[in-house]
């Protein structure tokens, strides 16, 4: 069984991002579960959307992609915007993951 560690080594040091080990299977199984049981039916979650059509006119929307890879909540961020900036805000979304991707910068690697 291959295990995938959410740890991150940057420059020799250890870098948590709060995720916790698993099987790479275990990660499938729970992703096929959440899909079946509240994104895969027409009355999902997925199948609205208040305020626009910006994300259910995508093939994989952000929460998706996002809810897979167990990202944190700034990464997330950083695709939920990039993502969506030729739909909506245009340089304003663009703006805000640059902005998110500082964050990162500065939380995770403690760089300005």
């Amino acid at each position: 069984m291959t295990k995938v560690y959410y740890d991150k080594w940057v420059g020799g040091v250890k870098v948590s991002d709060g995720m916790t080990e698993m099987s790479r299977d275990e990660s499938t199984a729970r992703w096929d579960e959440l899909r079946n049981r509240v994104w895969d039916k027409a009355d999902g979650a997925l199948a609205k959307q208040v305020g626009g059509q910006h994300y259910k006119d995508m093939a994989i929307q952000p929460v998706e992609f996002i809810t897979a890879n167990e990202l944190s909540f700034l990464e997330g961020n950083v695709v939920k915007y990039i993502s969506r900036h030729h739909a909506k805000n245009g340089a304003d979304d663009v703006r805000k993951a640059i902005h998110y991707c500082e964050l990162i910068l500065k939380t995770v690697y403690n760089h300005d």
